[in-house]
């Protein structure tokens, strides 16, 4: 994962608290790093005058070969501009965390981020209001997480996460490998279920130019794997097809070993599928590769990855539509279950028609926290969209207020 698209995940929750140089002005300070009883690494910074408000930022993905640590480039903007810097300047305080693990890390995130708060109480004290933030595997931490203890967080943002259905992103995933190995046999050695540690190791250097030579070289090939798998393109953008596969293809690599070693067995199932939109279906599902999933994998998925749509507490989601990570119909997945659970009301989706995984404007986001925060306590951010760096800019974001429900 490269470190602009990682720099993009923090700017999918908080880069609209905005990109501008006067907050470089405003005072920011960040205590020590800490470290939790579960040995993750925690940050505090605090404003110069603090609105009694705490912003936790539950981070994305990290490859699980990585060392455990503060992903410091998910807290920078391309720009150069530090994430809990621009939190401060709003007045809030920014805590964040490591999480204990990495890689499939959402039971030992949800437990880091709910100590984390128990962590700021005894140092700078008890916040008024709690808003947990995060992108991608965050997105899915903070859903659960605000699901589960309502009287911990406040409210919740969530962008670009798999809160619609954990079990379907993996045969999502799953399904994506196994169609690309169909029409690029030995491309990538091992299987949807068992990747060998010299693909992971090499897996930049070797096998993302291998990817690139075998596509490049069997375009009709390339067609018919997106149309079987739906994975989204961006058809004005040529080169957004390589992105999608090369995305997909380092989720494949680098998560399912040990998402199988962590969900107690693998957890793909594709043996009844019948897939479709091939040149010759037949031949495709008569040909591919079949898998059964281990019990003991899905009953962890049941009761650890799930979400319920059950709120006590705001919960405000932010998503592109054209996601070929972790794609949108997680959304209407997730406002069904709220309707289901009668929490439909606590619930805002945001969708952004774009292509891109967390590919969101500071506009977007800011706006997106601002409805969160008029949910919680019915008060506006008056004022923010002035550090907004244009008119034309402002005027999105009043306009995305008004249609989601908050005042401008």
């Amino acid at each position: 994962m490269t470190r602009t698209t990682r720099a993009l995940w923090a700017a999918a929750i908080l880069s609209a608290l905005p990109a501008v140089r006067q907050a470089s002005a405003a005072t920011s300070t960040c205590e020590p790093d800490g470290v939790q009883t579960s040995g993750a690494i925690y940050r505090i910074c605090m404003p110069a005058v603090w609105n009694g408000d705490l912003v936790v930022y539950a981070h994305g993905y990290v490859g699980f070969n990585e060392p455990v640590a503060i992903p410091e480039d998910q807290l920078v903007l391309p720009d150069g501009t530090s994430v809990p810097q621009l939190v401060n300047t709003l007045g809030f305080a920014f805590a964040t965390t490591s999480y204990s693990t990495n890689g499939l890390a959402v039971v030992q995130g949800i437990d880091d981020v709910v100590d984390l708060v128990h962590v700021f109480t005894t140092t700078p004290g008890a916040a008024r209001h709690v808003f947990l933030a995060g992108p991608s595997e965050g997105g899915l931490i903070t859903t659960l997480a605000v699901e589960r203890h309502p009287d911990v967080f406040s409210g919740g943002l969530a962008a670009c996460g798999p809160i619609g259905d954990f079990r379907r992103q993996i045969n999502y995933d799953g399904d994506f490998r196994v169609v690309f190995d169909y029409f690029f046999p030995g491309v990538i050695p091992g299987s949807p279920i068992s990747v060998p540690a010299d693909v992971i190791d090499g897996f930049t250097n070797v096998y993302v130019p291998a990817i690139q030579a075998a596509t490049q070289a069997n375009p009709d090939a390339v067609r018919q794997l997106l149309k079987v798998t739906h994975a989204p393109t961006d058809q004005a953008d040529p080169s957004s097809i390589e992105a999608t596969i090369l995305g997909l293809a380092f989720y494949d690599v680098f998560a399912t070993n040990d998402a199988g070693q962590k969900l107690g067995g693998q957890p793909y199932s594709n043996w009844l599928t019948f897939y479709r939109g091939s040149d010759d279906d037949v031949k495709l599902n008569a040909n591919l590769a079949r898998f059964t999933p281990d019990s003991a994998a899905l009953t962890t998925i049941r009761q650890n990855y799930q979400t319920t749509g059950r709120l006590r507490s705001p919960l405000v989601t932010l998503h592109t539509t054209g996601d070929p990570i972790v794609p949108y119909w997680h959304e209407p997945q997730y406002t069904l279950k709220t309707l289901l659970a009668g929490s439909f009301t606590r619930h805002i989706n945001m969708s952004i028609s774009r292509y891109g995984h967390c590919q969101f404007k500071a506009t977007e986001a800011l706006a997106a926290f601002a409805v969160l925060v008029f949910m919680v306590n019915r008060q506006n951010l008056n004022g923010v969209e002035a550090v907004l760096p244009d008119a034309a800019s402002q005027t999105d974001y009043r306009a995305l207020i008004r249609q989601y429900g908050g005042t401008p």
